[in-house]
């Protein structure tokens, strides 16, 4: 499990991939409100804890998955266990509030070339 801490480019997703799902996906979860994006680990609960061990808060916190070889929409995916949020009007495992989704395509972007 990690934290991005500098830039990465698309080739080093490819790698990441390969540890845990066979090069195809890579789980990650996102700090809409400090940027931060924690990835590599077979539970998107597990990233979770460990953005919250670094001062992350619960509420801002969304599971997605990122597609390495995808394009576009299709390379960001926001399904995960840890969106269903019904205090937070989040009812599925996908992030239905377009204003968070938007947030998190810019800081996956941020960090992701």
């Amino acid at each position: 499990m990690k934290i991005i801490r500098e830039n990465i480019c698309r080739e080093d997703l490819f790698l990441i991939a390969e540890n845990i799902f066979d090069g195809e996906m890579i789980k990650a979860v996102v700090d809409v409100e400090n940027g931060h994006v924690a990835f590599d680990a077979e539970l998107h609960a597990d990233l979770e804890q460990l953005l919250l061990d670094q001062g992350s808060r619960q509420e801002h916190l969304w599971g997605i998955n990122l597609y390495p070889e995808e394009d576009g929409e299709d390379f960001i995916e926001f399904d995960s266990l840890i969106n269903i949020r019904p205090r937070q009007d989040n009812r599925s495992r996908d992030v239905e509030d377009p204003r968070v989704r938007a947030r998190i395509i810019e800081v996956v972007h941020q960090w992701i070339s």
